[in-house]
């Protein structure tokens, strides 16, 4: 099994968006992060021969580095047409075997049901950029409703909405932390060249 350091060189090959749109809040995972997350969930025993589910998905950087870590397969879900083929095309970059289901959707309305336990790995959109505070709420009913266990990053200061929300939806908040969030210069409004984020991370286990 590759090392975390190892894995993020291996996700550093990842392309991000060409055209982000700043309403879906399309920044790209770091690769030192999403390295970091899949690490952790193999450690629990939450990647290898499971079915892994990637919500808002981008350009594929948590799916490619789950199907990495030897899962069953890996079924990522994105809105947005043009960030699925890139990550399409970030396959081959990277250069896993394992079976991937690419599924242009709404992660909110997830049109599929999956009857084996799921692990569901997701950067949702926070709601910073489109006014919609709360955006992940969408994105975790969804994780309530399929998942066993779930890895997701959200805004700092989301400890008491994420307890809370879990405690209400059958699930446990088993372990969080918090992290850096590069995020480039890639629409008008920025105007720093990089600036970071402080998120948190939350690893979730579900009843369902």
């Amino acid at each position: 099994m590759a090392t975390k350091r190892e894995l993020e060189g291996q996700l550093a090959v990842v392309a991000g968006f060409e055209d982000p749109q700043a309403a879906l809040e399309q920044y790209p995972t770091p690769p030192a992060l999403a390295a970091h997350v899949i690490h952790l969930a193999d450690l629990h025993n939450d990647i290898e021969g499971r079915t892994v589910l990637d919500l808002g998905a981008g350009t594929g950087m948590f799916t490619l580095g789950a199907a990495l870590r030897g899962p069953a397969r890996v079924i990522a879900v994105e809105i947005d047409r043009g960030p699925l083929e890139t990550a399409v095309e970030n396959r081959q970059r990277v250069g896993t075997t394992t079976p991937i289901h690419w599924l242009q959707a709404d992660a909110t309305q997830l049109p599929l049901a999956i009857a084996e336990p799921v692990t569901v790995v997701m950067n949702p959109p926070f709601g910073a950029q489109n006014g919609q505070e709360g955006a992940d709420r969408g994105f975790l009913e969804t994780v309530a409703s399929v998942a066993s266990v779930s890895y997701s990053v959200h805004n700092a200061g989301s400890e008491e909405f994420i307890e809370a929300f879990a405690a209400d939806n059958g699930g446990e908040v088993t372990h969080a932390f918090s992290a850096e969030f590069e995020i480039d210069n890639q629409f008008d409004h920025h105007d720093a060249e990089s600036r970071d984020v402080d998120t948190e991370v939350y690893r979730i286990e579900w009843d369902g």
